[in-house]
């Protein structure tokens, strides 16, 4: 198996377990309410999304009521965490992590979240793969630089994923002028840019290996 992209797959799809679980939450703490149209903010009055960095935690359902919408964002993001972390690695795990992945989005388990899910699922399917595309497709000193980034890339999201929240409490205006910026970088870029460096230091280690021998 790729341990590194294991490891980056399982740490990716916790996040996204945990952080959809976190926007069911706040739904629920709306309580009975019925939603107006498919778009709603996970964060209820009176927070105001144009003046909080997180803009209220987005997100869209199907289903029109907010306290039902937080039992299944809850109940499906636990189930596609617990899967992350043990089971994406089996068989169809990473098709299985997907699929649990449009199913937050459908629930008002946030748009992030999902992201993350359907990133982690796709590499997922391919943990146990040589990855021999990529293998091909990058250069030799690319994939050194890729390689060498890992673990680091995936010590930046997780501190990322804690840190953005305490950096938000003190420093909403620093964090809400830069938002544009972090949403790309951090939510969208970290997650894409840890599984590229745990593949590449699968396909250096396993080349490593092959030369010694």
């Amino acid at each position: 198996m790729n341990s590194a992209t294991r490891v980056a797959t399982s740490t990716i799809g916790v996040y996204a377990g945990l952080l959809g679980a976190l926007h069911g939450y706040f739904e629920l703490l709306q309580g009975d309410v019925t939603s107006n149209g498919i778009g709603i903010n996970a964060i209820g009055t009176p927070c105001q999304g144009n003046l909080v960095w997180h803009a209220c935690l987005p997100a869209m359902t199907i289903v029109p009521n907010l306290i039902t919408t937080g039992i299944l964002a809850i109940t499906i993001s636990s189930i596609a965490l617990v899967w992350a972390a043990v089971f994406v690695q089996r068989k169809n795990g990473g098709l299985i992590l997907i699929l649990l992945s449009v199913l937050m989005l459908l629930v008002g388990a946030g748009f992030v979240p999902p992201f993350a899910g359907i990133v982690a699922g796709v590499v997922g399917s391919r943990i146990n793969a040589p990855f021999s595309i990529a293998q091909t497709s990058l250069s030799g000193r690319v994939l050194n630089l890729l390689a060498k980034l890992w673990p680091w890339t995936l010590i930046a999201f997780v501190a990322w994923s804690i840190g953005g929240w305490i950096l938000g409490y003190f420093f909403n205006q620093i964090m809400l002028s830069l938002s544009f910026i972090l949403f790309f970088f951090c939510n969208l870029g970290l997650p894409l840019l840890t599984v590229v460096t745990g593949i590449a230091h699968d396909i250096y280690n396993r080349t490593t290996r092959a030369v010694d021998m």
